[in-house]
């Protein structure tokens, strides 16, 4: 089994177990070990399934601005937390490939793998989304049919992008790429970056 092909298998069930009960207060029961990268793939999509929830609640045209606020602050906790579990896959990744060394020619990559993975955890999202849009029974044949169309972009795009972090993973291993990884370094979040923060 490639990576890739493990990945987007945790990513499905995470979205299944997700919405069993589909409420954004609902604990994780993440079902592998602590510490392990199947750990981590479970997680980074639970967070990814709960946020992409709460996107659907805040466009709520009548939600109180209340309440508004205190989900806004919320999904900037989920950011962060996504945004640190991605630097946590990518030091997976770096220690996995730590003795290999690159070749003279080697290359970058414009993207960590890591970052790739999150591009194809929320992939799994729009997929399963899509799908349930195929098979809304309350929607009308045109709508079903222009959903269609989308979930099969969707799914070529999701299995060229496993194709191509498979491809990516494969280079690392074999020392034609060079493995490098940049933190975020958000600001914003930081009490001593940001002004609005340090200065009140």
């Amino acid at each position: 089994m490639t990576f890739t092909e493990q990945a987007n298998n945790i990513f499905r069930q995470a979205i299944r177990d997700y919405h069993l009960t589909d409420d954004v207060d609902t604990p994780i029961r993440n079902p592998y070990q602590r510490a392990s990268i199947e750990y981590s793939l479970y997680l980074k999509c639970w967070i990814d399934t709960v946020q992409w929830h709460f996107e659907d609640i805040i466009r709520d045209p009548h939600i109180a601005p209340a309440d508004a606020l205190a989900l806004k602050r919320r999904i900037d906790n989920s950011n962060q937390d996504r945004t640190d579990l991605v630097e946590d896959i990518d030091s997976y990744f770096r220690q996995l490939f730590s003795e290999v060394t690159p070749l003279p020619d080697a290359r970058l990559n414009t993207e960590s793998p890591a970052w790739a993975v999150d591009r194809l955890s929320i992939l799994a999202l729009k997929i399963y989304h899509m799908r349930e849009q195929v098979e809304r029974e309350d929607a009308s044949e045109e709508h079903k049919a222009r959903c269609q169309g989308k979930l099969s972009v969707l799914l070529e795009q999701q299995k060229d992008l496993s194709l191509a972090i498979d491809q990516l993973l494969d280079d690392y291993r074999e020392g034609r790429k060079v493995m490098k990884v940049y933190r975020q370094m958000k600001m914003y979040n930081d009490p001593t970056t940001n002004p609005v923060l340090y200065k009140s």
